[in-house]
């Protein structure tokens, strides 16, 4: 049976243009320019995904902007060809990047966040949300989805001595720039400037409350998205965002405020946490076996630097945890990829013995 999907099409008015390329200022640029011809281009125009639910995905483009029927696999910053038609198969193009993350529970799948950002600001609070090993894994899913990051302090004005916090994250990478700020007002549209130039894509990660949605409202100019307080007893923030989207911004960026996310667990981010902790990884390749594992091996380049001082020890155990976690979660991951071509391959088996059978 074919579905109608001609109700996720609503004669709805086009978004307002902002500069004389309304494709550019969504983020539009040569690296998805060059997956299409100009006569493509006027039978299916692109259109992204500015927001994704479960009844079906926000998108906008050059005068559209309209709903269509959720897609597998399609994220929030995707761009889409547009079968005006059959919307269920607008053709998904190439990303330029890709943040994703394994599925929180037992489930072994990687789960998609965002596509296609330029500048991830992984967001935390000078309290007690603060936590180096927690930064260290976005900055390492930002690594490996390529995409810049950039670490943002927020609430530095209630904290006894912000400047522990700010050298505790501008140490973390030499990559990595650390900037404190306060996320009302004027403060973040000047600060972050730099990174927000027209069509370019930001996204703020980091854990609820921290103020991602506030941050958002400051670009914005306006109290668009809600924000709640943190909880005095453990600095814990309260879900105020419950779905990921891109808000775009009037002659400047499009951003991306999310929800906060309890659970990251890494997989197939091995050249992630390699970036991220360059230094060590450099120093590895000096041990005298190709497979030490750092631990009691005679010659450990990274056993000789932390034993003289030149590395932290405590930095050292985050890295072999984080490349432990990502090991297993890659194998059980490849396991599970493996079920589902067996599976697959079963299923097409049993089709064309049944097509067989009924030509017989």
């Amino acid at each position: 049976m074919t579905r109608d999907y001609s109700n996720f099409l609503p004669g709805t008015a086009p978004p307002p243009r902002h500069g004389p390329d309304p494709l550019t200022a969504l983020g539009w640029g040569p690296a998805f320019a060059r997956q299409i011809d100009a006569e493509a281009l006027a039978a299916t125009p692109p259109v992204r995904v500015m927001s994704v639910h479960r009844s079906g995905m926000q998108v906008q483009g050059d005068g559209i902007a309209t709903t269509l029927p959720p897609l597998p696999e399609v994220t929030v910053g995707d761009w889409l060809l547009l079968d005006r038609d059959s919307p269920h198969q607008s053709r998904l193009l190439d990303r330029s990047s890709l943040i994703q993350r394994r599925a929180p529970g037992h489930d072994r799948r990687m789960q998609p966040i965002a596509a296609n950002l330029d500048t991830v600001f992984v967001v935390t609070s000078c309290n007690a949300d603060f936590n180096v090993a927690r930064l260290e894994r976005y900055l390492a899913l930002a690594f490996e989805a390529g995409i810049e990051p950039v670490i943002l302090l927020t609430k530095a004005d209630l904290a006894d001595d912000p400047a522990a916090y700010i050298d505790q994250a501008s140490a973390i990478s030499a990559r990595v720039p650390a900037l404190a700020l306060d996320a009302r007002g004027g403060d973040p549209a000047r600060a972050l400037a730099d990174w927000c130039r027209p069509g370019r894509t930001v996204g703020f990660l980091g854990s609820s409350g921290v103020g991602k949605s506030t941050l958002t409202n400051a670009l914005l100019g306006a109290e668009a998205l809600a924000t709640q307080t943190i909880r005095e007893d453990d600095a814990k923030g309260r879900h105020t965002t419950t779905h990921r989207q891109l808000h775009a911004i009037p002659g400047a960026c499009l951003v991306l405020d999310t929800p906060g996310m309890r659970e990251l667990q890494l997989a197939d981010a091995a050249d992630g946490i390699a970036d991220l902790f360059d230094d060590i990884t450099a120093l590895a390749g000096d041990c005298r076996f190709s497979d030490c594992a750092h631990d009691r091996e005679p010659g450990c380049a990274v056993r000789a630097a932390v034993a003289a001082g030149q590395l932290d020890a405590e930095r050292v155990a985050r890295w072999h945890k984080l490349l432990a976690e990502d090991a297993f979660n890659s194998a059980n991951l490849a396991q599970r990829r493996g079920k589902d071509r067996a599976l697959g391959k079963l299923v097409r088996s049993a089709v064309k013995e049944k097509k067989a059978r009924g030509k017989g």
